[in-house]
């Protein structure tokens, strides 16, 4: 998951961001409506938490400019301390897909993030874990918003355990996946072809996504002790 939070308040902004961060998340930082916006435009970003009370541009402002004049539909987590229903709508009425209220618990605000990304997956065919992202109709793959090459079967056996995280799928499932109901002989053969999904997604990652299970296959996931 790419985040962008816009706002301007920079203890706050570190918060959230570092709480992104351990959840898996790849967060962008913009302190001013101006440049939450040009950052917003070059695209990318699965998601925005944005602030309405910005410098420069306010947030209703931007989110305004991003649906009527960009035709951008990255869905928008709005903060803000006003909480009466009038400012809410206001929110709404721009295009904002939620709005969170200050003080907030960074565990509500990863909760709506999670549940947007959900409902635009649906729309969009779109698999995510972490910051890895697998667009099902371009057979396209990026982690950290770059792209990787991946082989045929490297894309097959991704898109199985990308769609059964945080589950373990197991060795005979993979290898249905790969050659149906005549697999090879030899265990090795999976074992390759793991090798080369491993090392084109986690590569020089800080963080491993595909892990082995000992006696039960493989998964991709987050924070595995495995």
């Amino acid at each position: 998951m790419r985040v962008l939070v816009v706002e301007d308040n920079a203890a706050l902004a570190a918060n959230v961001g570092e709480f992104l961060e351990a959840a898996g998340a790849v967060v962008d930082f913009a302190y001013t409506g101006t440049s939450g916006l040009e950052l917003a435009r070059a695209g990318g970003y699965d998601a925005i938490v944005l602030d309405i009370a910005l410098p420069r541009l306010d947030g209703l402002e931007l989110c305004r400019r991003l649906r009527e004049q960009h035709d951008d539909d990255t869905p928008i987590l709005m903060l803000t301390a006003r909480d009466t229903t009038a400012d809410k709508l206001d929110g709404f009425a721009v295009g904002t897909d939620d709005y969170l209220t200050k003080p907030f618990d960074l565990d509500e605000l990863y909760a709506r993030l999670q549940a947007l990304l959900r409902r635009r997956q649906r729309g969009t065919r779109r698999l995510t874990v972490a910051d890895l992202e697998f667009d099902l109709d371009t057979r396209q793959v990026r982690r950290g918003g770059r792209l990787l090459k991946l082989t045929p079967s490297g894309l097959r056996l991704l898109e199985v355990l990308m769609q059964r995280a945080p589950a373990v799928v197991t060795r005979d499932e993979l290898e249905v996946v790969l050659w149906g109901d005549a697999p090879p002989e030899s265990e090795a053969s999976l074992r390759v072809h793991l090798h080369g999904l491993r090392r084109a997604v986690d590569g020089d990652a800080p963080t491993r996504l595909v892990h082995t299970v000992a006696g039960a296959g493989y998964r991709i996931g987050i924070d595995d002790d495995a």
